[in-house]
């Protein structure tokens, strides 16, 4: 699955402790950098998110890139999309997609320094179909950020965390 995306092998792990073991410690290596760009697909039709697509964050030349699959799969890459190609292969829904180099959920932290990042594991109150998903968090001097499962996509979601998260810590 490419999904059209020059570049994109994703690789789709479960569960907070598969994540941490893989990605913890670039994770953490992040803190420090600037963020310094952004990317994600939108349709040139109407400017509309395509949420199945990962988000690319771009950290002073290190981009990671989030997607979020299923009900709990989650790949993170690093600079491995292109986002200067287009997009290949989806001539079959009739709409056009490319990168958008802005987001009005991700420019407000462009160029501020991230302070953070944690891994975060939802654990609701309530068994719900979220429970055991995975979100990432970046934290940065002007507030936080997370990417976390949108039940079968990405959701970006800003401002302080949300109770139901666990906060397992990235490990070494």
């Amino acid at each position: 699955m490419d999904l059209g995306i020059s570049g994109f092998r994703p690789s789709f792990l479960v569960g907070v402790d598969a994540v941490r073991r893989a990605h913890g410690a670039r994770l953490a290596a992040l803190a420090g950098r600037r963020l310094t760009g952004c990317a994600v697909v939108r349709f040139a039709e109407d400017g509309e998110w395509f949420a199945d697509c990962p988000v690319v964050l771009d950290f002073d030349g290190v981009r990671v890139e989030v997607c979020h699959w299923g009900l709990a799969e989650l790949s993170l890459g690093w600079d491995t999309i292109d986002t200067t190609s287009p997009l290949t292969g989806w001539e079959w829904l009739g709409r056009t997609p490319r990168w958008a180099h802005h987001d009005e959920r991700l420019d407000p932290f462009v160029g501020d320094r991230l302070r953070e990042v944690a891994l975060l594991e939802w654990r609701s109150a309530e068994r719900d179909a979220a429970a055991g998903t995975v979100a990432v968090e970046f934290r940065f001097g002007g507030g936080r950020l997370r990417i976390v499962n949108g039940l079968d996509e990405n959701r970006v979601e800003v401002g302080p965390t949300p109770p139901g998260y666990r906060r397992p810590g990235l490990g070494r």
